[in-house]
């Protein structure tokens, strides 16, 4: 049975599969492949048995010579982007460069950018075509994907999430922060991208579930206390406090055997 090789190109950190059909290749094992942008060298993070669905083949294992031409192309990266920004100044365009990208076989060259506004490169792509002498693509990317390309340490102290592990950016949105009682200050909320914090998400589900399982803020509820006035509710200790008709102030647990 053929075995599906899960394969995570460099500086990415989405993984794709691909078939390794007959191909003696193991977890480890540097691959060369055929993608949309040309050929591409990646490494095998693991393996899965078959599925229903077909994907494209690996070609063949690299060799040494490959993994030496994939440096020197990691290098002329670098060198592709400096020529671009220099470019870019001399064309006077309001667009910020964020990477450069060689196919492994260097048929295309592909340059990624932050924006504001839309910009018209249709000059820039003719002095860039004529300076590199191969297929170029121009691509605008927003700011959460112009965080996850330049990397850098969240709030956490960790490296940003999107460029270590996520393959998805999801939509996130202020009712997460509101879910989970943060105070909505845009320097505690906010990743380095100005953008909504991505982790907000993880654990929104439980925050979900928690809320339909307690009593409303600002609702009249009885206890065994006696009546009183939801004012806050705590999903993580599984308990809400409530202001009592004589002023006094309770908390009660959740039971969740009832």
């Amino acid at each position: 049975m053929d075995k599906i090789a899960i394969i995570k190109f460099a500086k990415q950190p989405r993984t794709y599969n691909f078939s390794l059909g007959q191909l003696d290749a193991h977890v480890g094992d540097q691959v060369i492949v055929s993608t949309s942008k040309g050929l591409q060298i990646g490494k095998i993070e693991r393996m899965q048995p078959t599925a229903n669905q077909e994907y494209e083949q690996v070609i063949r294992k690299a060799t040494e010579k490959d993994i030496k031409k994939a440096e020197k192309i990691a290098d002329e990266e670098k060198e592709a982007l400096k020529i671009c920004r220099e470019k870019v100044a001399s064309e006077k365009l309001a667009m910020h460069l964020v990477a450069a990208r060689y196919s492994f076989d260097k048929e295309t060259l592909t340059f990624t950018f932050f924006a504001d506004n839309r910009v018209d490169f249709r000059n820039l792509l003719k002095l860039l075509a004529k300076e590199f002498k191969t297929r170029i693509e121009l691509i605008q990317i927003g700011v959460r994907d112009k965080a996850k390309e330049t990397g850098g340490l969240g709030s956490c102290g960790q490296e940003l999430c999107c460029s270590r592990f996520l393959t998805k950016l999801d939509n996130i949105s202020i009712n997460m922060a509101k879910n989970q009682g943060l105070a909505l200050n845009p320097n505690k909320i906010n990743g380095v991208c100005g953008r909504l914090l991505c982790c907000l998400n993880y654990e929104n589900d439980y925050y979900e579930k928690c809320k339909k399982q307690m009593p409303k803020v600002n609702s009249v509820i009885n206890t065994e206390y006696g009546k009183g006035k939801v004012i806050k509710v705590d999903c993580m200790k599984r308990s809400y406090n409530v202001e009592l008709n004589n002023g006094e102030i309770v908390t009660i647990e959740k039971d969740d055997k009832k």
